[in-house]
């Protein structure tokens, strides 16, 4: 859930960039490794992780470990990816990336509060290999602010259509809708919060021509978005749910008449 409040993952492949984030009593940085910050395609591995961890957990086990092994073929099915070599080849990629990565943060996991610093992951290795050498199951080692956050629950799932967003903005925006939005009927924010909420580059401007073109399309997994040229404001509404279709209905009502 922090990594869904916070900008952690970069929007864009070979960002070098320290990156500084605060809100409230919360701070981030997020310093890049040699082969550059993690982006928010790589969080697949952590959301992979993170769902055979919560597997184990909801079955009972009491053995789970920061460490998770699990099938690269798997993965890549999972997630959306290709199958093929080129897929293999950006996995090990991603996995370098949340490896060099650098997180420092105050933020809370299951009730403790600390400054800290650590990797996205802070290890993996090919620990079985297919016989044309590619990777075939594979070990990571999660960072143990993670782990704690599993072991408390601090997890919400996502809907399966994310994997296939290809757009890092349109990934990051559905993390957040999750997170503030939830079950309620609706959630409302301005552009300039979500436009510092999402880490983008972009000029406001841009950010905005983008939030529209996401609002257009439909495409957001489990929300409607509504642009608010009035307020300068976006607001999410779950596309299941009765309570949700009257409010969108009510607020399309409320609007002024050209």
């Amino acid at each position: 859930m922090a990594s869904m409040e916070h900008p952690i993952f970069a929007l864009r492949a070979g960002d070098k960039r320290i990156r500084h984030y605060e809100r409230g009593n919360h701070k981030v940085e997020i310093q890049p490794g040699p082969y550059g910050c993690a982006t928010i395609h790589d969080k697949d591995v952590w959301i992979y992780c993170i769902s055979q961890l919560m597997e184990a957990v909801n079955r009972g086990r009491d053995d789970i470990s920061r460490t998770v092994r699990f099938v690269a073929y798997d993965f890549l099915v999972t997630t959306n990816r290709p199958v093929a070599g080129v897929g293999y080849d950006r996995m090990a990629d991603a996995l370098r990336r949340l490896s060099g990565t650098r997180i420092e943060t105050n933020i809370e996991t299951d009730g403790k509060r600390e400054r800290s610093g650590f990797g996205l992951i802070d290890s993996w290795k090919v620990v079985e290999r297919r016989k044309d050498h590619r990777m075939a199951a594979v070990e990571v080692t999660l960072p143990d602010w993670l782990f704690r956050s599993v072991k408390a629950r601090h997890v919400l799932t996502i809907d399966r259509d994310y994997f296939r967003l290809r757009k890092p903005l349109d990934r990051r925006i559905y993390e957040i809708a999750r997170k503030h939005c939830g079950s309620q009927s609706r959630w409302r924010a301005t552009v300039s919060t979500l436009h510092e909420k999402s880490g983008s580059t972009a000029t406001l401007r841009e950010f905005r021509r983008l939030l529209k073109c996401l609002a257009d399309s439909d495409e957001l997994p489990g929300y409607r978005v509504m642009f608010n040229d009035e307020g300068d404001a976006i607001t999410f509404y779950p596309k299941s749910g009765m309570r949700s279709a009257m409010a969108q209905v009510r607020d399309i009502l409320k609007r002024p008449r050209k």
